[in-house]
């Protein structure tokens, strides 16, 4: 059994906070892979499901951001889990928009949400970093991080989310790179060369049809010459 938590805050204020695509990328899960209705359970909402005969908890805290190890530790107590069944999902300032990178254990790097799950749980649990940027000072995190995601985020974020759901059976699984794979796959698909090709073969045929027009050795006679000038 695996615990898997999504990090944000309750309520619609915060719903599209760059601060929970925690939250964004489990629900996402949730609803491709078929989990149960979720439930009030931990001091947040828990759905459970299966993901390649792995049986898999989906837990969004609603402590809000900075007491999420509480409910964290529960339902980790609740069913005897050790923190290496644990992954968590949450927002990366310190990768770019779109990208995705697994990790074990480690510090929090001052994300109010994993401190609090180092707290009550230890630091030896996955995460799964979903990059969001940096504002570019740190005096204008907490805002940054506490606004929704832009229109114009809408395609990667989408992308993100898809990726992350597509992968997740192979979370499940424990192969990350397959995980990886997945992600991007949906967030930067290999660019196909076949219209390039299509495009460039009749343009080489027609230079070649050119070139062998301009070569081509005139055999006519000088009275031939003279006469089709005056066809």
């Amino acid at each position: 059994m695996k615990l898997w938590v999504g990090l944000g805050n309750p309520g619609p204020k915060y719903a599209g906070n760059r601060h929970n695509i925690g939250w964004m990328a489990v629900e996402r899960i949730a609803e491709d892979h078929g989990f149960a209705p979720w439930r009030s359970k931990f001091q947040g909402s828990l759905t459970e499901g299966s993901l390649k005969g792995e049986k898999v908890l989906l837990l969004k805290p609603e402590t809000f951001m900075n007491l999420s190890g509480q409910s964290v530790g529960e339902a980790m107590r609740f069913y005897k889990l050790s923190p290496a069944d644990v992954t968590v999902f949450h927002d990366e300032l310190d990768l770019a928009p779109g990208k995705v990178r697994v990790k074990q254990g480690g510090g929090h790097a001052g994300h109010n949400g994993l401190r609090s799950i180092h707290q009550h749980i230890g630091e030896a649990y996955q995460r799964i970093r979903l990059g969001i940027g940096h504002p570019g000072h740190k005096d204008r995190v907490a805002g940054y991080v506490l606004s929704d995601f832009a229109k114009a985020d809408q395609d990667w974020l989408d992308d993100v989310l898809r990726g992350v759901s597509d992968g997740a059976p192979a979370l499940a699984s424990d192969d990350t790179g397959r995980f990886q794979n997945a992600v991007a796959l949906r967030t930067a698909p290999p660019r196909s060369s076949e219209k390039a090709s299509e495009t460039k073969i009749p343009i080489d045929k027609a230079k070649i049809n050119r070139a062998e027009q301009n070569t081509t050795e005139d055999t006519r006679s000088p009275l031939q010459k003279l006469v089709d000038r005056f066809k």
